[in-house]
């Protein structure tokens, strides 16, 4: 019987955390059940980030078109994102290649031995995104909370008044959107991939396509 060929992900969102912890016990799980490692991906990034801002992630979508591998293996549910959509959307993408998710934390793997797509898992692991999603924004709102809360006291946020970004601050900060317009995708596909306004997108387009 052949060995099954995995590709490996781990993230955490800050510098200042370790995603060796994921790699070991992935790794260990693998050597467990006989499988072929045949790459490793990790990186260092908020999962709220939009899957074209996740160089790793992306690479390993790559990756998995062009070459053959079964399964993909991640220590948990929000190593992927923590954007619903884009968890679901990663999903989606690897059962139409025929590739496998396979999270360590709860044992749930997409996809049958026979190839199917497995019912359970599909309906556990959607509603696990849907809670990390919620999450997120709790955290989002309770920031924003104590952002308005900073300001009712008197405290000053945002740029020094008359300042404006440079030609070459703006490249930097819009660098994935100007790539995506100038390969001919439509405002309305890039705004769904980076979360960029169209009005913004407009004028990149203008200036910089």
């Amino acid at each position: 019987m052949l060995m099954a060929k995995v590709v490996i992900y781990a993230r955490v969102s800050t510098q200042g955390q370790d995603y060796e912890r994921q790699l070991i016990e992935l790794r260990e799980y693998a050597q467990k059940m006989n499988y072929d490692i045949v790459e490793e991906f990790s990186e260092k990034i908020s999962g709220a980030k939009h899957i074209a801002e996740r160089e790793a992630l992306t690479q390993l979508l790559e990756f998995v078109q062009a070459h053959k591998v079964d399964k993909v293996l991640v220590y948990e549910c929000s190593r992927l994102s923590r954007r619903a959509v884009d968890f679901l959307a990663i999903i989606e993408m690897l059962t139409n290649m025929k590739v496998s998710v396979f999270v360590l934390q709860n044992g749930l793997e997409t996809l049958l031995p026979d190839g199917r797509r497995s019912p359970l898992a599909g309906l556990c692991l959607g509603i696990i995104s849907e809670f990390n999603s919620l999450e997120k924004n709790l955290i989002r709102a309770r920031c924003a909370s104590g952002y308005e809360h900073y300001r009712a006291k008197g405290g000053r946020v945002g740029r020094k008044e008359g300042y404006r970004k440079s030609e070459d601050e703006y490249r930097l900060t819009y660098d994935r959107e100007i790539a995506l317009l100038s390969k001919g995708n439509t405002l309305k596909d890039v705004r769904a991939i980076t979360g960029t306004s169209i009005n913004t997108l407009r004028k990149l387009k203008a200036n910089y396509c």
